[in-house]
């Protein structure tokens, strides 16, 4: 009876947040094409890519705005009506010191950094104009995830690293340089893999969702309400993001919700199960990777243009079908990670 109260719960959440959100963007829709445009690097600093999207100039940016204040404003509401009407709105509310403090926080701190990032690249301020340099974004989120591996360290006593089929190891001190590489690297790669319409919402969705469904399989009920208040708030932004996209999602949606898939990860320990969970974001961060150690050790390229998802386009392959068929990929993924993480519980 408890498990399908939540899982009504965490469904009539999404819905909320669903329409919430999809209400709310004409009017953040209209904020953005007068304050925030989306500038295109020029063919000096990335030729391949200024060749496929130089008309996209101008576009409204940073429409990831229209999903962390739904989110965040709705686990806002909750909260306050729940303790304003003595209790009545707990079914609502999904803070919880536990479950979302951190999730919520870093979220929420990423998606701030991110507009700030976003609205200097409107202004043309740092490299290329494209807003703060790489290593001073680093560095930031470097510290963020330091204090989110301290919370998780000190305040909830996690040391232990799940390896499926093989259950948990007591790792120690390397749980927090552990935890704080896997949110780091998560909201890096989500930033790389956001530069096609649609392309890292509809990832990032499939790994929302199968990360919900472990919360909610553990008994994370409150997480898999924030989860679902995700998963509500980035289909109603996708309605608009498809191509070809009315806005783009900037740096305050891809770097809160890549960051965000991490600490999921590391909640529910799947952090292992991510490179299924996320792909698309591993396949873009590697083909990075690759290209700069390929230039660097053989002075050549080995893709046409990175991350990978513009070497694709480099073929000839259309923006719309580069998307389309990640998102498959990444639902097979997703679904093999699934598949794995629940046969490493009952076998």
């Amino acid at each position: 009876m408890i498990v399908l109260e939540q899982a009504v719960r965490a469904m009539v959440i999404t819905m909320i947040s669903f329409f919430v959100a999809f209400a709310s963007t004409p009017l953040w829709l209209r904020l953005l094409r007068a304050n925030m445009k989306k500038q295109i690097r020029t063919k000096e600093a990335a030729p391949v890519y200024n060749q496929f999207h130089e008309k996209k100039a101008g576009t409204p940016n940073a429409g990831g705005i229209i999903i962390w204040t739904t989110v965040g404003g709705l686990a806002l509401l909750f909260a306050l009506m729940d303790m304003l009407f003595d209790g009545q709105w707990n079914y609502f509310n999904f803070i919880d010191r536990r479950e979302t403090y951190l999730p919520l926080a870093t979220f929420l701190g990423a998606a701030v950094i991110g507009i700030v990032d976003d609205w200097f690249g409107t202004l043309r301020i740092g490299p290329n104009g494209g807003g703060l340099k790489v290593r001073h974004k680093l560095l930031i989120y470097t510290v963020l995830a330091a204090i989110g591996a301290w919370w998780f360290f000190f305040k909830l006593e996690r040391q232990e690293l799940v390896i499926p089929f093989l259950g948990p190891f007591d790792i120690g001190l390397w749980y927090i340089l552990f935890f704080m590489f896997i949110v780091v690297a998560t909201a890096f790669s989500a930033n790389e893999t956001d530069g096609l319409d649609g392309l890292f919402g509809g990832t990032a969705l499939f790994a929302f969702l199968a990360l919900t469904a472990v919360a909610f399989s553990t008994g994370l009920y409150h997480l898999a309400a924030f989860g679902g208040a995700v998963i509500g708030a980035l289909l109603a932004f996708l309605w608009y993001n498809i191509y070809p996209a009315k806005f783009f999602m900037g740096d305050t949606g891809s770097m809160s919700l890549g960051i965000t898939i991490g600490v999921l990860a590391m909640l529910t320990n799947t952090a292992l199960l991510l490179p299924f969970f996320a792909f698309i974001l591993v396949m873009e961060s590697l083909s990075v990777i690759v290209q700069l150690g390929s230039k660097t050790l053989f002075g050549r390229k080995l893709f046409r243009s990175t991350p990978i998802h513009h070497h694709f386009e480099a073929l000839g392959w259309p923006e719309s079908q580069v998307t389309m068929r990640f998102w498959i990929i990444s639902a097979v993924g997703c679904a093999v990670g699934l598949a794995l993480f629940f046969l490493s519980r009952f076998l």
